[in-house]
């Protein structure tokens, strides 16, 4: 299993909360960090959009990347939420070994 970083946001922290919540019980994640109050900027319906939004930062393992987006995907109150993931090359070895152990 290779480690993976995933990128979300989620319109509060409430929601921020309860994904990182699931995850953590559903043994796919290790450690979710929510970091409140962003800025994004973006697209939608032809528009440009300034909202705030949470974000969040999902420690896990490429084999469990598709039910991390599936799991995401149904509690989301996003219709496309920003789900990206980011391969880890290199870290601390006893953090990642730690991050294993707990999916």
């Amino acid at each position: 299993m290779k480690p993976l970083l995933i990128y979300i946001t989620a319109s509060t922290k409430q929601e921020a909360e309860q994904i990182s919540e699931i995850l953590i019980k559903k043994k796919l994640a290790s450690c979710v960090n929510i970091l409140p109050e962003i800025q994004s900027h973006y697209i939608w319906n032809g528009k440009l959009q300034k909202e705030k939004e949470v974000l969040m930062l999902v420690k896990t393992f490429d084999a469990k990347y598709k039910q991390v987006e599936s799991t995401i995907k149904k509690i989301h109150s996003y219709e496309t939420p920003c789900i990206v993931a980011i391969p880890i090359i290199k870290g601390n070895e006893a953090y990642l070994r730690w991050s294993k152990q707990c999916m």
